[in-house]
């Protein structure tokens, strides 16, 4: 008697409207979800018609549920999975990081709880043999980080042949953190006729680029946040001095009685040092980032999740994936080198209707980088003095160490995302002189001789460490008669004789 009023739910629900089946329909309302959002109403509908996408969607917008929704559909109605008996993968997803790859697959087992569609995570960090060992199942929906891809690729491991759909997750944020070779190398693994849909936070030239050589007479959506920063977050600069930040944020974090913050640094170095200070003066916090393992990172953001651990300090990078409704604050505790990734920083606060704070702690240093983002969000942004930490008004800037992304360059396969957080590794660039010289060359650079230093460690068969001479040859390349073999050691002169 229960079950009509509740198909007539189901089918009076929005998302039916959308062409979406009731086993769908009924997770979705088990999940919350009563309204799509506005790249919802305009996605769904035109990936469940097999059309190509380029959407610009940033966090928060509901974009994930957009593509995994149709696309559980089609696989679930449409059965030619299976060739010669033996299924194949039918949609691959590819994201920037492992964090961002979790949470997607964590959607389709939500989203596919009514359905028969299998799912996998691979990224790099962890052991492959599990993840080989899944690959020999049944899996119809795979969700992958580049580097970790091409690792089973490489291995023979993994087939995309049956791929109908790509999916390009946070296409904006792969080609920043280098993965442009990659993807270039995945898809001529993949069937020439197939879906294509790309989603991306910003529609730069080279995400055009990428477009049209992948898409084919893509639908165009383009939308913002359901509800914008301005009208959702606060957001608040304290100016600070840069060795006052410390002290000022855990100011903010006791007298506020925050229990939620995630705070954002600019290197994984500074995410740890800070991390360790706030533990050591009674705030818990873990930090989390490119170099961390991932169970250690899995741990860190679940406990933060639970509301176990008080702070997260991340990175850019690892932060892209951390997915918390209703997350109370965000500090910048350095503002970023470009003002796009501010907006996807505070874009981790304000979700799903809920409010938020974003605070900013900026030094004499980032006064530049502040203008650029008030550039960007076209408008100034409140400033507040906090008694006691006020700036000094004589204090001169230091330059910021910059850590470019490496564009085109090849990201590590191991970590599934960038090593360096951003870039390359902060620092003197090296030079040639600066190379390890091969084995043998006294360290130093090739191409120049070595001069010999005593107790050098050479391995050429002196006692003294002084580097041997090479056996004399002919112009035949024959060893000379009575030369010595290199390696041998000289011989002491005899003091010549003094005069009488």
């Amino acid at each position: 008697m229960s079950s009509a009023p509740a198909s007539s739910a189901l089918a009076d629900s929005p998302f039916s409207a959308l062409g979406l089946s009731a086993p769908l329909i009924r997770a979705i309302q088990e999940h919350g979800y009563s309204q799509p959002t506005p790249i919802q109403k305009e996605a769904i509908p035109a990936v469940l018609q097999g059309r190509d996408l380029l959407a610009a969607a940033q966090t928060g917008t509901g974009k994930t549920a957009g593509f995994t929704l149709p696309l559980l559909q089609r696989i679930s109605e449409i059965d030619f999975g299976r060739q010669n008996g033996k299924a194949k993968i039918r949609v691959l997803i590819l994201t920037p990081t492992r964090e961002l790859a979790s949470q997607v697959e964590e959607s389709v087992r939500v989203y596919g709880k009514y359905v028969d569609v299998k799912s996998l995570v691979i990224f790099g960090g962890v052991n492959i043999n599990p993840q080989k060992d899944k690959l020999k199942r049944r899996v119809d929906i795979l969700v992958a980080t580049p580097g970790r891809l091409l690792d089973h690729v490489g291995q023979k491991t993994i087939d995309l042949s049956g791929v109908e759909t790509l999916v390009l997750d946070e296409a904006d944020r792969m080609l920043d953190m280098g993965f442009i070779r990659d993807i270039r190398r995945i898809l001529p693994l993949l069937p020439k006729t197939r879906q294509n849909l790309l989603f991306s936070a910003t529609f730069s030239d080279e995400i055009k680029e990428l477009a049209t050589g992948i898409l084919h007479d893509p639908v165009n959506i383009e939308v913002v946040r359901r509800n914008t920063p301005a009208e959702l977050v606060t957001q608040v600069v304290h100016p600070v001095d840069r060795e006052k930040k410390r002290a000022l944020l855990e100011k903010l974090i006791r007298d506020g009685k925050w229990t939620q913050v995630l705070v954002f640094m600019r290197t994984k170095h500074g995410s740890n040092r800070l991390a360790e200070q706030l533990e050591a003066s009674g705030i818990s916090a873990m930090a989390i980032h490119g170099n961390k393992s991932q169970p250690a990172r899995e741990r860190a953001l679940s406990e933060f999740k639970a509301g176990k651990l008080r702070v997260l300090v991340a990175t850019d990078i690892a932060a892209r994936g951390i997915d918390i409704d209703a997350l109370p604050h965000v500090v910048n505790y350095e503002l970023p080198m470009t003002a796009e990734d501010y907006v996807h920083r505070i874009g981790r606060t304000g979700r799903a209707g809920s409010t938020g704070e974003a605070v900013s702690l900026v030094c004499v240093d980032e006064l530049k980088l502040l203008a650029g983002i008030e550039k960007l969000m076209k408008r100034k942004l409140e400033s507040v003095v906090i008694p006691g930490f006020e700036p000094d008004p004589n204090a001169k800037p230091e330059p910021l160490r910059k850590t470019p992304p490496p564009r085109g360059a090849r990201a590590p396969r191991n970590s599934g995302g960038a090593k360096p957080e951003g870039g390359a590794k902060a620092g003197k660039p090296k030079t040639e002189g600066s190379k390890k010289a091969p084995a043998g060359n006294g360290g130093k650079p090739s191409g120049k001789p070595a001069s010999p230093k005593p107790g050098n460690g050479n391995s050429s068969g002196n006692n003294n460490g002084n580097r041997a001479p090479a056996a004399q040859k002919d112009r035949n390349g024959n060893t000379a008669p009575g030369a010595k073999p290199a390696g041998a050691p000289r011989r002491r002169r005899k003091p010549a004789p003094r005069p009488a």
